[in-house]
């Protein structure tokens, strides 16, 4: 047999799936490429930025110490303590 029933229902599913990615943005990108146009240039570094996200990699590490601490605490079986004869 010259076709097999496999072939057309492949090339369909790789034609299909070449025209998805082609008009998505990696078609977009890869055409500005093949273009010769810039590709876009990230924003300039703030260091502002950089003191914000260090204060928030604290705050997490100080959450992180807390809730290991309150899981610890509460992984503890502890007996009730009794109360004594009142002497």
């Amino acid at each position: 047999m010259l076709f097999s029933p496999f072939i057309v229902p492949v090339a369909l599913f790789f034609t299909i799936g070449a025209v998805i990615i082609l008009r998505g943005p990696i078609g977009k990108a890869l055409a500005d490429r093949l273009a010769g146009r810039a590709p876009q240039v990230l924003p300039p570094h703030d260091a502002a930025l950089d003191g914000e996200v260090e204060e928030l990699r604290y705050r997490v590490t100080d959450l992180e110490e807390r809730l290991d601490f309150a899981e610890r605490m509460l992984a503890q079986h502890r007996e009730p303590e009794k109360l004594g004869s009142g002497e």
